[in-house]
């Protein structure tokens, strides 16, 4: 992959070869963010797990303290009461049935999060092969399936964020833009990486965390010490 002027310059910051504190690999990121948009910075930690084992998958969310900086369009699928609650709480979408075509033949997708109470998942279920791919499909383990829809959609707009293994093991999560300050960002790995200590799995044999590496959307990748997790 041939890399720009810009990247080039970025990466001649960092020393390859080191693995840096967490607060100093954040200063490192912000200083390498060259795009003229405001990039956001991700997380990449490779895991020991076998994501193929049940008892080694790892799924959940967690509330960043400083939000994630980008405003996340909720879709509720509830009936009754539930409708106007969702809406009250300032969810982007909200319906049932109706919205099943909508977004089977439409492709209609205008939205980051789907959020469901319990009844609605046998209408949801008619979706998995459209939600389940693009990462959408609800799920009890990352709060996204619930009678509390207030408290979803409330969490999801404040920061919420969702992790999972990809297919190979590694674990892939935003914690806010480039523009954010040291501060907010540390703040906000740092609740990232607590809520993930307390997810091992405990049928893992070996190192949970092989790697931890930072970067913005564009810029080179920044290795994070893995000591102290």
């Amino acid at each position: 992959m041939k890399h720009g002027k810009k990247y080039k310059e970025a990466a001649k910051l960092i020393d390859r070869a080191m693995q840096y504190e967490p607060a100093e690999a954040i200063a490192l990121v912000k200083k390498t963010a060259s795009a003229k948009f405001d990039e956001t910075v991700e997380v990449h930690i490779k895991t020991g797990c076998d994501g193929r084992h049940a008892e080694q998958q790892i799924r959940g969310a967690v509330v960043l303290p400083n939000g994630t900086g980008r405003t996340t369009r909720v879709l509720v699928f509830a009936k009754g009461d539930k409708i106007a609650e969702a809406e009250a709480a300032g969810a982007d979408h909200v319906g049932g049935d109706e919205l099943i075509p909508k977004i089977q033949n439409d492709g209609w997708l205008d939205f980051d999060v789907v959020v469901a109470t319990p009844d609605m998942m046998g209408v949801v279920g008619r979706l998995g092969k459209i939600l389940g791919p693009k990462g959408l499909m609800p799920n009890p383990k990352a709060g996204t399936v619930t009678m509390d829809v207030t408290k979803a959609v409330k969490d999801i707009k404040a920061g919420k964020i969702e992790y999972r293994l990809d297919k190979t093991n590694i674990i892939h999560a935003p914690i806010g833009k480039a523009s954010f300050d040291e501060e907010k960002l540390t703040e906000n790995f740092n609740t990232l990486m607590e809520a993930l200590v307390k997810a091992k799995p405990s049928a893992l044999k070996g190192q949970y965390m092989k790697s931890i590496v930072l970067a913005t959307t564009m810029g080179p990748a920044v290795k994070v010490s893995t000591a102290k997790y």
